[in-house]
């Protein structure tokens, strides 16, 4: 079955808030996204202040935001909803 939008943006913000923060590769492996997917919803998450980038040492890493913390509280909470219902 294939997941929707909301199950993989689901998948991507549960990976970077367990992990406080991760590269966009462990990300990918951790939600099963192909690069081009994981990139393009990295690129709107941030463009929408969920989830930023951060720089260590020369190293990429992904985190969430304050803000990204409530979407996902709001992701979670739209899930359980859903299936509910069965859907």
């Amino acid at each position: 079955m294939r997941r929707d939008k909301v199950a993989m943006l689901l998948d991507i913000l549960e990976v970077v808030y367990k992990e406080g923060k991760a590269k966009p590769t462990h990300i990918m492996y951790k939600a099963n996204l192909s690069h081009k997917l994981l990139k393009s919803y990295i690129s709107e998450l941030e463009s929408n202040g969920i989830l930023e980038e951060e720089n260590l040492n020369g190293k990429r890493y992904i985190k969430i935001t304050n803000k990204g913390k409530i979407f996902l509280s709001q992701l979670r909470k739209m899930r359980r909803f859903m299936e509910s219902f069965g859907l």
